[in-house]
C-alpha cells in the first residue's frame, strides 16, 4: 500500500459509511482491486478497516457534537438524581435516548464477540457474499421504502425500537449489507420518518466503531504490519473530512427525497459483481 491508496480508501470509506451502500463492500472491492488483501492474512485488511473507521467516528461526533453533549448531560443528571432502580420512565427524551444507544449496541457487540473468527476469516472477504448482501438489503429497502409511515420523529423512540435497530446494526457485521443501510431500513420499518432513522442509525453507530476501532488497534503489530502506519494515519484523516460531507449531505438529501437511489444502485453493483464473478470463473 501507499499513500495514493491510502487517500482513496479514506475517501471510499468517507463516503460510503454513511450512505446505504455499504463501506466494507467497497472497501473490499477497493483492496481487491489494487492487490492489498493477503489471503494468508485477512486479519491485518479487518484491522485497517476498523481502525480506519475511527475517521468517520470522528466526523460523526463533529457533526452531531450539540446532540451528544445535551443527551450526556441530561443522562448524566437524571442517572445522578434519581437513579436506575425504578427504571427510567421518568428521564427526559435526551436521557432515555443516550439509554436507548447504549442497549441498541448490545446486539452487535454480542456478534462480534460470538463470530469473531468468522467476520475476520477470509469467508466475509468473497466477491459472493458481498453481492447477496447488496442484493438481499436492497430488497429489504425497497420494502421499507414502500411500508414506511413516516409518522414517527426519533423522539418516539421506545427500547423495542432500540433493540430491533441495534438487532439490524448487527447483521451489518456481513459485508456488503451496510450499517446505516440495515438500521435506516429498521428505521423505517418501524414507522420513523428518514431523518429521524438516519439520525438514530449515526448516533447508534458510535460506541459500536469506537469500541472496533480501539480493539483492532491495540492488538496491531506495528513492526509486522505490510499495510504501514502512516498509511492507515492518511486514510484515518481522508475519511473523516470526507465522512462529514456525507453526512451533511444524505441528511439534506433524506428530507425531500427516497432512498430508491440506493436501492438501484445496490442492485446495480451487485449485477455489476456478479457478472465479472462470472467472468471471472469461465476464464479459469
Amino acid at each position: 500500500m501507499n499513500p495514493f491508496h491510502a487517500i482513496l480508501l479514506g475517501i471510499v470509506q468517507g463516503l460510503t459509511e454513511f450512505l446505504p451502500i455499504s463501506s466494507t463492500a467497497h472497501l473490499t472491492l477497493a483492496g481487491k482491486l489494487f492487490g492489498l488483501i493477503d489471503p494468508h492474512d485477512p486479519e491485518a485488511w479487518t484491522a485497517f478497516i476498523a481502525v480506519m473507521q475511527l475517521g468517520t467516528l470522528a466526523a460523526v461526533c463533529v457533526y452531531f457534537y450539540r446532540d451528544i453533549l445535551v443527551i450526556t448531560s441530561y443522562l448524566m443528571q437524571d442517572v445522578m438524581k434519581k437513579g436506575l432502580g425504578g427504571g427510567f420512565g421518568s428521564f427526559s427524551t435526551e436521557s432515555r435516548l443516550g439509554i436507548y444507544v447504549i442497549i441498541g449496541t448490545i446486539p452487535v457487540g454480542l456478534a462480534g464477540l460470538l463470530f469473531k473468527k468468522i467476520i475476520e476469516g477470509t469467508f466475509t472477504k468473497t466477491t459472493l457474499v458481498i453481492i447477496g448482501s447488496l442484493v438481499l438489503l436492497a430488497c429489504l429497502l425497497w420494502i421499507a421504502e414502500k411500508v414506511a409511515r413516516h409518522t414517527r420523529m426519533i423522539g418516539d423512540m421506545k427500547l423495542k425500537d432500540a433493540l430491533l435497530i441495534g438487532l439490524a446494526q448487527a447483521c451489518a457485521l456481513i459485508p456488503g449489507s451496510s450499517r446505516s443501510g440495515t438500521t435506516i431500513t429498521a428505521g423505517l420499518m418501524l414507522k420513523f420518518d428518514r431523518h429521524s432513522a438516519a439520525t438514530f442509525s449515526f448516533l447508534l453507530s458510535i460506541p459500536a466503531v469506537l469500541a472496533s476501532g480501539l480493539y483492532e488497534l491495540s492488538k496491531i503489530d506495528w513492526s509486522a504490519f505490510r499495510l504501514g502506519w502512516f498509511n492507515l494515519v492518511i486514510a484515518i484523516l481522508v475519511s473523516g473530512i470526507s465522512g462529514y460531507a456525507a453526512i451533511f449531505w444524505l441528511l439534506k438529501y433524506l428530507m425531500k427525497h427516497t432512498t430508491m437511489v440506493f436501492v438501484w444502485y445496490r442492485i446495480g453493483l451487485g449485477v455489476l459483481l456478479a457478472i465479472m464473478l462470472y467472468l471471472d470463473l469461465i476464464q479459469q
